[in-house]
């Protein structure tokens, strides 16, 4: 047999986690052709010795929705081996929307996802209404895969209008929204995103559409769902309501569904949390249940300045402040009343939700001071500096800040640093790894790098698993709880979705500053070592870091997209 493309002489990781073998990949028509030693003559060879031939990688939890329309590749998800991503979760979604409706939806996912608002009024070019619409004029200009998720708050602003901020849904506009998803879901969306997470709202402080909605709702959406036979429920900051009312395995029992929901992970406040979350999820998996948390390989570290921070948006009394103006904010700063409120919350944790970020302040330090006279306190954390200068640490933080007109950056270990917790959490079976945010949170944070994380801190530096057991949690579990029957795997017939990567140095490289997005707006960028090409339908998309100029990217639709009902 001829092929388009032979990877040969490499270490195959085949994605089902069975041991690996030294052989040769064919590629033809986009598909595995052929696997083991091949000698048929190829348009292009690939020289794999050495390195891993393993099935692309799926990037399952991003927020890629306005990106993708000016940006073919994702970046950077496709730098580490990303072949697929998926996006509209958390409720926040483009479509379906009103003519007239555009700011709305932007300025949920904007403020949500800290995304500029002015780059995605600059970068987005409407020309759709339904989910079927905006896929469609997605298709035919990837370099990356997508799947697309329907996204609640999206929905009900489509179906309520302003209603969807501060009321229930009517008997008709719960039909209607039935409709909606059933609709979507014919279309080829791969399932339905929720959020529960209240301290989510859009820039005028109004809290999401889908945080508001009944449980009846969600529960009558779930339904739907499973009216049509396909998809699956993303549903954010979940694990509390899991653990607490088992919300997600009555999603799924309703649905038929799979579930995935925002996250397993060990928080510094409650240490030993992730364990009860970890023998819940034992527990109802092993009764039956489909519904699996999500988890993110990386510890979760977010760099800010008080004028653009997120940290502190689930503190009641700090809410309305980091909405507000620059001037504003340090009005409300400088109110020494008002801080006593602030410090409740911040410090003492009085009235906070038990899932709200966890805030240790011997875990959060100045990275950049603004002025000079302050440059011996880069590095420091503030309750090093509080303990050097007698005063609290909230003090110390505030008033820092205001001294350097909000501009002093500092960076917080938010969640995941236990890694003990995490080696433990790793190597279950239950949880799905991803959770990259890619897209999201673009000046405080880059999650690209999961993936290279896990495979070089985790895999080779640490040993916690094999390579084999790593690439299937990768690539074929997301593939397969997201209902991706095609891929995930390199086995013939199989689209070849394929990352060959050197396992002896693959690992993110350190974030940098770039300004690439519309109107020159900066994020943060994040490429990797050691991800020789990554290869989409069979094409090279990157080779050695460089896109090859190739768009062979699609729309990933769901399994019943396009059979006969």
């Amino acid at each position: 047999m001829s092929y388009d493309l032979l990877i040969k002489n490499g270490r195959v990781v085949d994605g089902t986690g069975s041991p690996s073998f030294k052989g040769d990949v064919g590629i033809k028509d986009g598909k595995i052709a052929e696997m083991g030693k091949l000698t048929g003559p190829a348009k292009q060879t690939i020289d794999a010795e050495g390195h891993v031939i393993a099935p692309g990688f799926i990037d399952n939890h991003c927020h890629y929705d306005a990106q993708i329309t000016w940006d073919p590749l994702c970046t950077f998800s496709c730098y580490h081996g990303a072949t697929t991503v998926v996006f509209g979760n958390c409720s926040l979604a483009l479509a379906p929307v009103r003519p007239g409706d555009h700011d709305a939806l932007i300025s949920m996912l904007s403020r949500v996802e800290a995304i500029p608002l002015d780059v995605l009024q600059e970068g987005i070019k409407w020309s759709w209404e339904s989910v079927g619409d905006y896929m469609d004029a997605l298709e035919g200009k990837l370099g990356i895969n997508a799947g697309v998720l329907m996204g609640h708050s999206a929905i009900r602003r489509y179906v309520m209008g302003d209603g969807a901020y501060d009321r229930q849904a009517s008997d008709e506009e719960l039909k209607a929204m039935q409709q909606v998803v059933r609709l979507g879901l014919v279309d080829g969306a791969l399932g339905l995103s929720y959020n529960r997470n209240r301290g989510h709202f859009d820039h005028s402080g109004r809290p999401l559409p889908g945080v508001i909605a009944s449980f009846e709702e969600l529960y009558a959406l779930a339904e739907a769902m499973g009216d049509v036979g396909t998809g699956i429920i993303q549903s954010g900051a979940s694990g509390p309501l899991e653990l607490d009312e088992g919300y997600c395995t009555k999603l799924s029992e309703l649905s038929g569904r799979p579930v995935v929901y925002n996250q397993i992970v060990h928080r510094w406040t409650v240490p030993d949390h992730w364990k009860r979350h970890l023998a819940h999820v034992v527990e109802t998996v092993g009764k039956g249940s489909r519904a699996y948390p999500l988890l993110n390989p990386r510890p979760v570290n977010q760099t800010f300045t008080l004028k653009n921070c997120q940290v502190f948006d689930r503190l009641p009394a700090w809410k309305p402040i980091m909405v507000a103006s620059v001037e504003d904010k340090i009005a409300a700063f400088k109110d020494l009343e008002l801080r006593k409120v602030l410090q409740a919350e911040a410090v003492d944790r009085i009235g906070v939700p038990m899932d709200s970020i966890t805030l240790k302040w011997d875990k959060a330090w100045v990275v950049t001071p603004a002025l000079e006279k302050n440059a011996g306190l880069k590095g420091k954390s503030i309750s090093e500096i509080a303990e050097e200068t007698g005063k609290n640490v909230l003090d110390v933080f505030l008033d820092l800040a205001l001294e350097e007109d909000m501009e002093t950056i500092f960076e917080m270990s938010l969640i995941g640093g236990d890694e003990d917790a995490m080696a433990e959490l790793l190597t279950s079976p239950y949880p799905v790894i991803g959770l990259s945010d890619g897209g999201a949170h673009v000046v405080f944070d880059a999650g690209y790098g999961y993936s290279t994380h896990l495979l070089g801190h985790w895999v080779r530096d640490k040993g916690i698993m094999s390579i084999e057991d790593a690439v299937h949690k990768l690539s074929f579990v997301p593939a397969t709880v997201f209902g991706m029957y095609d891929r995930g795997l390199i086995r013939p017939g199989y689209v070849a979705d394929v990352v060959v990567f050197d396992p002896e140095t693959v690992a993110p490289e350190e974030t940098t500053e770039v300004f690439d997005l519309p109107g020159g707006g900066k994020r943060l960028a994040q490429m990797a070592r050691g991800i020789d090409y990554t290869i989409v339908s069979g094409e090279v998309l990157i080779d050695h870091g460089q896109h090859t100029g190739a768009l062979p990217g699609k729309i990933v639709r769901n399994s019943r997209h396009g059979q006969e009902s």
